[in-house]
């Protein structure tokens, strides 16, 4: 059997987000086939009977990657543990999130210079990746497409791995967030009686997730508000607010949609906070007491190639969708009458997507239906089939095999030396954000 590390840059716990979450997912699906070590480098207070989960931060991650065979990584663990790249290992990257495209939204409260040091550093922390990975996934076709894009720019795709494989699969290929395999089961209500303000016949609308600067509540918030003036048992209720990962702030937009529910005279009446992050474990308790689930996005590049993990949830728990335009998911909720796709910032089209939803109890049956026979086709062990495969027969990528891989590094390495070197100009504007990165770097 090999010896497969995962490492994750987000807490491991009770509560975990979307790459904790990812993570966890991947190695019970691969336990069957391998010894695997689940290892995060900000914190770990869990474990499973199938494989080992352990905390290890600077150094003390060095002995989980002498251990193993494969290494599988996400985000920022290159960047913040360069050594790793140096390894003879087999190194997996999963680059499902396109996280230098949301540090463009994520990033406009900086000041200018630090929102281009952010911005450009969020791109290499995204090529120290692909220049490095024998084997990447991303989690839809059209994301694929925009990774190979980047791919290309970087001179991976060449003679050497087109050779390989002249799909380029071999290389970079799909495998999506999941649904668990079995159905939920509701052990305890998480919402229905146990938040004040919600009664058991109100009509619950659960938002999946944390309130971050790409996605819109505020157009959801009007809607709802509209919609309690005819209908005063709606609710709207955000699952989680406090993030489990300590490195990720408090987001402008939560703000906002707190100050909007405030001002509409909302909160606590028709619109409800949670204030601490539901256990993963317990998530089912929560969106099972749930009329209808909801994502809601602005209009921007982040929007055309996010994959929003939030609705494989409201799958798993067969939940009525209503979702922005724009993302891969649109698509897959008309083609499967899974609910309904508006568009982005329009009030009136959110509206009377909820009431159809809600308050038709036959279009409501229907969409329920559609959405249960849709998730049996998004389990874990369906989506991490690549993976999986990968994994059963490992290989190098057919460019670092050969030794391209590290003549391009060289020629790169040797640029960049030489862009850090031009001497600074009034009229290149990202001048200071590049010293910025180069001195971060040198501290790493």
């Amino acid at each position: 059997m090999p010896s497969i590390l995962i490492i994750t840059p987000d807490t491991v716990g009770e509560r975990m987000a979307g790459p904790a979450i990812r993570a966890w997912e991947i190695a019970k699906a691969l336990s069957s086939l391998a010894e695997v070590r689940l290892v995060s480098t900000i914190g770990a207070t869990v474990t499973h009977s199938d494989f080992t989960v352990a905390f290890a931060a600077q150094d003390h991650l060095k002995p989980h990657a002498a251990w193993a065979d494969i290494i599988i990584i996400q985000g920022h663990i290159l960047r913040s543990h360069p050594w790793l790249k140096s390894l003879p290992t087999i190194i997996v990257a999963d680059i499902y999130d396109p996280l230098h495209l949301e540090q463009l939204e994520q990033g406009k409260d900086l000041c200018e210079a630090d929102r281009y040091a952010v911005a450009l550093d969020s791109v290499e922390v995204m090529n120290d990746q692909m220049e490095r990975a024998d084997y990447m996934l991303c989690a839809s076709e059209k994301q694929r497409d925009f990774w190979l894009g980047q791919l290309a720019g970087l001179a991976r795709i060449n003679p050497a791995t087109y050779d390989q494989d002249p799909s380029l699969r071999a290389l970079l290929d799909v495998a999506p967030f999941g649904v668990e395999d079995l159905p939920p089961v509701q052990t305890a209500h998480g919402i229905r009686g146990i938040v004040e303000g919600i009664g058991p016949d109100d009509k619950v609308i659960i938002w999946g997730g944390g309130i971050y600067n790409w996605f819109d509540p505020i157009t959801l918030i009007k809607a709802v508000a509209r919609v309690s003036t005819t209908h005063p048992n709606v609710r709207l209720f955000f699952l989680g607010v406090k993030h489990p990962n300590p490195d990720v702030p408090e987001m402008e937009m939560e703000r906002r949609a707190r100050e909007l529910a405030e001002s509409l005279q909302l909160t606590n009446r028709v619109v409800f906070f949670n204030e601490t992050w539901v256990p993963y474990r317990e998530r089912a308790n929560f969106l099972l007491d749930a009329d209808l689930g909801i994502s809601t996005h602005l209009d921007h590049v982040e929007t055309a190639y996010s994959f929003r993990t939030r609705i494989l949830d409201y799958l798993w728990a067969s939940l009525p969708i209503i979702a922005t335009d724009g993302d891969t998911f649109a698509p897959i909720i008309r083609g499967n009458a899974l609910g309904t796709v508006v568009p982005a910032k329009d009030v009136d089209a959110l509206v009377e997507a909820i009431e159809t939803l809600l308050f038709d109890d036959a279009v409501l049956a229907t969409t329920k239906a559609n959405v249960r026979a849709h998730a049996v086709s998004m389990t874990w062990t369906l989506m991490l089939q690549p993976l999986i495969e990968f994994c059963r027969n490992p290989y190098q990528a057919a460019d670092r095999e050969r030794g391209v891989i590290s003549q391009r590094n060289q020629i790169v390495a040797d640029l960049r030396k030489r862009i850090s070197g031009i001497e600074a100009s009034s009229s290149w504007r990202i001048t200071a954000p590049l010293r910025r990165l180069t001195a971060r770097r040198t501290k790493q």
